[in-house]
């Protein structure tokens, strides 16, 4: 009885050495994953931010709706224009009133506020130097009064979308080292329980190769088990949180996704050979006596 405890015990030593080396792999390939989305996304999540910043078009007191109209056409159909969105003068006044909490229209007598139109630009024009020129360009038309928009906002905007991209790279790039450390000391823990099998293999007479076989099989088998499942997680995340992204991450971009579904798998399966590999041919080296310490 005492016989067949053994390898039942070493079995579920082994079982839960590969279990827990999994689990962590998962987790870390779940990290990476969301890392490539994120970067990947960079360029998006910039655009983004850039085509938020809008213009106002304050326009004349006498302006006439047709006069309205052509100038709402003539925005839309621009090339740098996304989107225009007409405010008359009552829905300003009643804007103003639900900020500052009371009815300052009843206090002055009259409404003092000018109907305008919000416009937002194509990332590509939200820059400094091409919003000054395009507020000459506004400030041309005769139904235009005044042009604002936050010159000091834009500019540090495109500073720090260029700040982030190299933040962004860097970091990934740490990052990257990181979690290869981890799952490599991961796989070397769960190796080291296996030490004796390994010295008992190499005193029968098998080769290298021959040992390391089996390890190596197992322990890419087990990487592609804890890919998928990251990259379970990663969908299940990104279903879950896809209103609040919306406008950063596109959903729909599959290209984007099934390159970092990929990614992590191979990935999972690359670092898992190679840190097998380093892990069992330090034991394969080691002599009798040093596998106490």
């Amino acid at each position: 009885m005492a016989g067949k405890e053994q390898p039942r015990k070493l079995k579920k030593r082994i079982f839960k050495s590969y279990l827990t080396t999994t689990i962590s792999i998962s987790m870390v390939l779940f990290l990476i994953g969301l890392l490539g989305v994120v970067l990947l996304n960079a360029g998006r999540l910039a655009r983004y931010v850039r085509e938020n910043v809008g213009v106002t078009l304050v326009l004349n007191e006498d302006i006439q709706k047709q006069e309205i109209t052509e100038l709402q056409t003539s925005l839309k159909s621009s090339n740098f224009v996304k989107s225009v969105e007409y405010i008359d003068k009552e829905t300003a006044a009643e804007k103003l009133k639900q900020e500052l909490g009371e009815d300052f229209t009843g206090f002055l007598g009259y409404n003092p506020l000018l109907s305008s139109m919000d416009v937002k630009l194509f990332a590509e024009y939200a820059t400094p130097e091409k919003l000054g020129l395009l507020e000459k360009k506004f400030m041309e038309s005769p139904k235009v009064k005044e042009v604002i928009f936050q010159h000091d906002l834009v500019s540090i905007i495109n500073e720090n979308v260029q700040k982030l991209g190299f933040i962004l790279v860097f970091f990934s790039a740490l990052l990257l080292l990181i979690f290869f450390a981890l799952i490599n000391n991961t796989i070397r823990i769960s190796i080291y329980s296996q030490r004796f099998i390994i010295n008992t293999m190499l005193l029968v007479g098998a080769t290298d190769r021959f040992i390391r076989a089996p390890f190596v099989k197992r322990s890419v088998k087990f990487g592609i088990i804890g890919a998928l499942i990251a990259n379970v997680l990663l969908l299940i995340l990104m279903l879950t949180y896809q209103s609040e992204l919306t406008g950063i991450i596109d959903m729909n971009d599959f290209k984007i996704f099934g390159f970092v579904f990929v990614v992590v798998v191979l990935l999972g399966m690359i670092i898992s050979w190679v840190s097998t590999y380093l892990a069992v041919n330090k034991f394969i080296r080691l002599k009798f006596d040093e596998l106490f310490y």
